[in-house]
């Protein structure tokens, strides 16, 4: 394929799942694999605490002038949602927080639940949420700052607000993720963490389990397709963002635990792949093979 991008009609038989599969399940769960990673985030902190990444995102953080951002998500019955609010607050950025539940709000979470009993998947839910969602001095959603997509499984690291949008601020990205413990389960390699890293700029960025969203990405994105699913959306955005110029990257110094669920285990696979094959046969995607290319890799807070 001559193009970085590969591209499919509506009259073309449906793309090969090699070319939208990551090929790695990001399975965890074995005794032996999880104490070699445990062994390695051991390793990957000491490390990083040489190289004073955190340190430069912190003070990436102290400089950074305020920002619009939303925060929103879907929610089930008993999830960690509500541990990880004190790291979405923040002392610098006016924070609005709009989330759904599938069911009926609870505890904290429910001063900032929009939308409740929803039934759809994923994106599906999402595009209710944030019909409903407040705005900012009457500006629409589209016109935040920055869009930050959290789901109900994942564990956020102190100060995770400031300092993810620190970065992505700095290095001027458009479409962000914070990397991934190395004890997560997580299908693609690229979004796992690296060690002595601020942030690596890529070719892709995951749709989930956090993932930021600048005010121009935004404006070109939503609404998001009704999918249940959501397979091979990233690819496209990734397309999209290659063709547009735009920046992706991984932040490394904010690594977030996605621990407590292996990908796909609440949902059946082949369905997730068909909906995929489907979506894509009609959109631009980047390839998955491409989708591990770490474009430049930044130590410091100088972009």
């Amino acid at each position: 394929m001559s193009s970085e991008r590969a591209r499919a009609s509506s009259d073309r038989a449906a793309p090969d799942p090699a070319s939208f599969l990551s090929g790695d399940a990001g399975d965890v769960t074995d005794p032996w694999r999880r104490a070699k990673r445990i062994a390695g985030e051991l390793a990957f902190d000491a490390i990083d605490t040489l190289a004073g990444t955190r340190r430069a995102a912190a003070r990436l953080a102290r400089n950074t002038p305020s920002r619009d951002v939303l925060v929103t998500g879907v929610y089930r019955p008993g999830s960690q949602l509500a541990a990880a609010l004190p790291a979405l607050h923040s002392e610098t950025h006016d924070v609005r927080l709009a989330f759904g539940a599938m069911g009926a709000s609870y505890g904290p979470l429910e001063p900032h639940t929009v939308a409740h009993d929803l039934t759809g998947g994923k994106f599906e839910n999402l595009n209710r949420v944030l019909a409903a969602a407040p705005a900012a001095d009457s500006a629409p959603v589209s016109a935040a700052d920055w869009l930050l997509v959290v789901d109900d499984d994942v564990r956020l690291p102190g100060a995770f607000l400031d300092r993810l949008v620190a970065v992505c601020e700095a290095f001027r990205l458009d479409l962000a993720q914070p990397a991934q413990t190395l004890r997560s389960h997580s299908a693609w390699k690229v979004t796992r963490r690296r060690p002595a890293s601020l942030v690596r700029e890529t070719r892709f960025v995951e749709i989930g389990p956090v993932t930021a969203f600048s005010r121009r990405a935004t404006a070109a994105l939503l609404p998001f397709p009704d999918l249940r699913y959501g397979w091979g959306l990233d690819l496209h955005w990734s397309a999209i963002a290659g063709r547009r110029g735009w920046r992706l990257g991984v932040v490394d110094a904010v690594p977030v635990r996605h621990e407590t669920g292996v990908v796909g285990a609440s949902y059946q696979l082949g369905a997730a792949e068909s909906e995929a094959a489907s979506f894509l046969a009609e959109r631009e995607y980047l390839p998955s093979a491409q989708a591990g290319d770490v474009l430049a890799t930044h130590r410091r807070a100088s972009g």
